[in-house]
């Protein structure tokens, strides 16, 4: 029993196609010198069998003139340098070259080196332009028949003519692979373009989630802050207990700020915090007795009604509502002037979550370019709400907010 092994075959194969490879990768770095190769060969064989009158064995007429066989052998070899850049050209001049060959009888074999020029021309030009190549190349096959008829015809030009089609159909295929190849790489390129874009998209969009979520955090409490600290100055000569309070709620509304935004980057950290850490730093509508609560300690009387069972909103319309009082109230810390109050009216219906918030402040409106306004309408733009903030005829300023109720909440 004998045993063969197919090892050796792949790696055969391997060699060969990363042989192939390089080959081809020269040649596309450097395609004149590979022409100038592929010339200069051409160019030797056919000088080689013109000096050693090899063709005068096949010759029907073997009294052509060296000189002419001479001219005749360079103009069928020295065009190839330019098959890739100018085909059509290059074969022109071999064509005419092989006219006078076939009309001489001297039959030189460099004249089989139009079929490298017409595989080029089907790799590379319309079609069109094959069929007007195959035509010229079936000119010197038809001046010879006819200048030198030798059995039928057809068995000297059907040869001739399968020949040149099996050459056509090799170039066109591998056009047809090169095209195929050059569409899978451009989509693989578009795909990539896209994904960038997608991934910039996604990254302008949460800077500006995370500008949002910085701006009501750490200006609301600020607001908050400075509210505090002007009462507390105001009371520090009259009243020490209450400037004391004052700072202690300074105090307390700094740590509740920092508290906010440690969550906030801790979400956004590279590395995941531990399955005990609190991911959900975002408040809720039950947050909304302590948010009121320090507004008031802040120097802001403010009045809030309900109207409904918060209960059933989903956490992103408890957040949204949450943030548009914030904002609201926010405002009207820096911008209602003294003695403004504010009002907070929440209305929870099957369909739709209505959150008003008035004050009777005299300080004008937000100044222009802010955040709160933009934030508060990108908001309930999300939840397919609508926003109307403005001025009111008796003065002091509105904010009304209406977000959609979820079918399934």
């Amino acid at each position: 029993m004998t045993s063969t092994s197919t090892e050796p075959q792949p790696r055969t194969s391997q060699f060969l196609y990363r042989a192939t490879q390089r080959v081809r990768a020269y040649d596309r770095r450097h395609p004149l010198t590979w022409d100038l190769l592929l010339t200069g060969f051409c160019v030797i064989a056919a000088l080689i069998d013109y000096a050693g009158d090899g063709w005068k064995n096949i010759a029907h007429n073997t009294d052509v003139p060296g000189g002419l066989v001479l001219v005749l052998s360079l103009a069928l070899s020295l065009p190839m340098l330019w098959r890739r850049t100018h085909p059509l050209a290059a074969l022109t001049v071999m064509v005419a070259a092989g006219v006078v060959n076939s009309a001489t009888g001297a039959v030189l074999q460099a004249a089989l080196l139009q079929l490298f020029v017409v595989f080029n021309v089907a790799l590379r030009c319309r079609m069109r332009t094959l069929v007007l190549a195959c035509a010229m190349t079936m000119v010197p096959v038809v001046v010879a028949v006819v200048r030198f008829p030798k059995g039928s015809w057809d068995a000297q030009v059907v040869p001739q003519f399968w020949a040149l089609a099996l050459v056509a159909a090799l170039g066109l295929a591998l056009r047809s692979r090169q095209d195929y190849t050059n569409s899978l790489v451009e989509r693989a390129r578009q795909l990539e373009v896209e994904r960038d874009q997608q991934a910039r998209l996604a990254a302008a969009a949460e800077r500006a989630r995370i500008a949002r979520e910085m701006h009501d955090i750490i200006g609301h409490n600020l607001s908050v802050i400075t509210g505090l600290a002007d009462g507390g100055s105001y009371a520090a000569a009259r009243n020490p207990e209450r400037a004391g309070q004052a700072l202690t709620a300074i105090a307390t509304t700094s740590r509740q700020a920092l508290t906010e935004l440690r969550r906030l980057l801790d979400v956004l950290g590279e590395e995941l915090p531990p399955p005990t850490a609190d991911l959900t730093p975002q408040p809720a509508l039950a947050d909304l007795s302590s948010l009121i609560e320090g507004v008031r300690t802040a120097g802001l009387p403010v009045d809030i009604t309900h109207d409904g069972d918060p209960s059933t909103l989903p956490p992103g319309t408890q957040l949204a509502v949450y943030r548009i009082v914030q904002e609201a109230l926010t405002n009207t810390l820096k911008h209602g002037g003294p003695g403004a109050t504010a009002t907070v009216s929440l209305t929870y219906a099957p369909d739709a979550v209505t959150v008003t918030v008035t004050d009777t402040g005299t300080g004008g409106p937000p100044a222009p370019g802010g955040r709160g306004l933009t934030g508060m309408r990108e908001r309930t733009a999300l939840y397919d709400g609508t926003l109307d903030a403005g001025p009111q005829p008796t003065g002091g300023w509105r904010v009304a907010a209406q977000l959609p109720t979820p079918k399934d909440a």
